[in-house]
This record gives structure tokens, sequence and C-alpha cells, in this order.
């Protein structure tokens, strides 16, 4: 699927200078041929850093700016189609040292980006969110479930013919700023003892790519109001350390402040509301068009990274931190 077909002529990428946004940025200059690719974001030095990357490209333009400031998001907006909202505060640790920070950008913040949507007419919204968003045990998992609801519940009041918005949800992307894999690797290089919650541990694991396929399927299948969760493997924590480095010691550091010995995407009362398609689920309110022609999940369904029946064996794994090492020395 195309993006220059799925998409309008111009694109705004919200945190637009992250892992994600740069990998966006990347596929699109690629492979579409929008007007306008629009990088908004509050880093100067980031905004530098991708200019060089992507070589001054034309269609690119660069907005500096923060999305707690609602009046900068609408000068923004102006004549954009599509919004992909990507900005957010997301250290775990962080979030629970400086919880109204976190609540001003993932909270307020998301409800700026929704109300300066549909003011300026932006045809559809898709914002990120992450597996910690299920069931929450920390405030960043909670304010993104809260981000979340706002975005389901947006097109209540943006009108039949307004703005549409839907979510995408997925664990942790291999590779990253902030994943585990490129820390665990430069340590393991360095020969230091490799900081280990619990050996018992269990994440999920999604490529950028795979995000950014993820991202594609919903702008072209959402109808306003869709929760989309792919289908991803997951992998254990020690399984992990064997693919990167066996000959490391460990250290185990126990359970920081808000962390989960195993992620959960779609929880139990979600399962209820949840409907599968081919690579993908569906979460959807009571009474959405779509419930009258997709199939639910069965009873009692639940998507947790212990339980999930796809796991990434020892090759796998490998080759996946093999992929992450030639992006790091690249």
């Amino acid at each position: 699927m195309s993006f220059v077909k799925s998409f309008g002529r111009s694109i705004l990428i919200t945190g637009g200078t992250g892992s994600f946004g740069n990998a966006l940025v990347s596929h699109l200059i690629k492979e579409s041929r929008y007007e306008k690719i629009i990088i908004f974001s509050r880093d100067e030095l980031k905004q530098s850093d991708m200019k060089q990357k992507f070589q001054n490209n034309e269609r690119l333009r660069w907005f500096l700016g923060d999305i707690r400031d609602q009046s900068r998001l609408k000068s923004a907006f102006h004549s954009v189609d599509t919004v992909i909202h990507a900005a957010a505060l997301k250290q775990v640790d962080t979030a629970e040292y400086n919880p109204i920070e976190f609540v001003k950008t993932n909270v307020y913040g998301s409800q700026n980006v929704i109300e300066a949507a549909i003011e300026c007419g932006v045809a559809k919204v898709i914002a990120l969110s992450t597996d910690k968003a299920s069931s929450p045990i920390n405030l960043y998992g909670a304010t993104k479930l809260t981000a979340d609801k706002l975005f389901i519940s947006a097109k209540s009041y943006s009108g039949a013919n307004g703005t549409k918005f839907s979510v995408v949800r997925y664990g942790n992307v291999g590779g990253s700023r902030g994943s585990v894999i490129p820390l665990f690797i430069n340590m393991a290089k360095l020969g230091h003892a490799l900081p280990v919650t619990d050996l018992s541990m269990t994440r999920f694991h999604i490529r950028l790519e795979k995000a950014i396929n993820l991202v594609e399927t919903a702008h072209k299948k959402m109808i306003g109001g869709e929760l989309f969760v792919p289908q991803i493997p997951s992998y254990k924590i020690s399984d992990l350390i064997k693919a990167i480095s066996p000959k490391n010691d460990i250290r185990i550091i126990g359970i920081r402040p808000g962390e989960k010995l195993h992620e959960e995407m779609i929880s139990l009362d979600e399962g209820r509301n949840t409907y599968a398609l081919k690579d993908n689920y569906l979460i959807l309110q009571e009474g959405h068009p779509l419930t009258k022609t997709l199939k639910k999940v069965p009873t009692g369904f639940n998507y947790n990274s212990k339980t999930n029946p796809l796991f990434l064996n020892q090759v796998e794994l490998k080759k996946e931190v093999s992929n992450i090492q030639l992006k790091l020395s690249s």
C-alpha cells in the first residue's frame, strides 16, 4: 500500500524528531510524492540533525513548537491533511517523579492536538499509544490510556463529516531510543554486567517498519474511533541476553517504580470489545459501525507478552540484534 494514495498532499508528525518520526519521514520520502512533510517538535538540535540527515529535502518543513501550546498547533495544522501524533513524554521512571509534567504533555497536549485538528479541518489524526496504556500501573501508562480515551471519543464532537481520529497501540520498538536492546549491546561491548529487573520478564517486540505499516493500515481502514493493535511476537529477557552476549555477567536490580514483569496490549475487559483482522486486532466502542461486520475474539481473550502464542526464538532474536547493531554502527 502506498502512502501517496492513502494520505493527502500534506502530513504533519508531532514529535517528528523521535525514532518513529525519523523512520516515517525516511519512508515517506522514498514511497510518496507529498508536497509537504512537516516535522513538529520542540527540540531545535534534533531538527538540525534531521535536516542534515535528509539533506534539506525540499518537501520537508520544520516547525518548532510544543503540543502544550494550542495556538502554535493551530498555526502548524493550517492546510494539513493528516496528523500523526507521536509527541509524548515516555520514560516510566521519570514519570513517577515528575507526574504533572507528563499529564501536561501526554493528556493536555493530546487534547490540544484534538481541538486544533478539528478547528483547522484536518481530515485524519492517528495517535501513537503504548502497551503500557493497557491496565496501567505507572503514571506514564495512565496518561497514555487517558490520551487513548480522548482520541477515541473525539469523533463524537468532531461531527459526522469532521476530523476522524484513531489510535495505534504497540509494544517495544527494537533499536529505538530508550529501548533495552541498544543499552544491552553497548554495555556488552564495554564488558559491563547487564542490569536485569527479573530474568522471568517478557516483552512484546516490533520493528519500526511494522509500526509504520500499522499506521498505514489504520489510515486506510479508519472511519473514526478505532484502536488498532498489531499481532506481534514476544521475547524473554533471558533469551535476549543470550542473543546479545551470553558471556557477560548479569546484575539483578529488581523491579523499578511503575515497571511490569509482563506487558499487556489488550486487557480482559478490553477483550470484550476486540475484533480480529488478518494481522491486527481492533478495539471498538459499543455501537461502532464495524462491529456489525467483524468477528469478535473468543470470550476471555487477553493479549499479554507472557501468554502470547508467538515468541521469538534464539535464532530470530540474534537476527534482530544483528540488525540493530548494523543500524547503531551506521
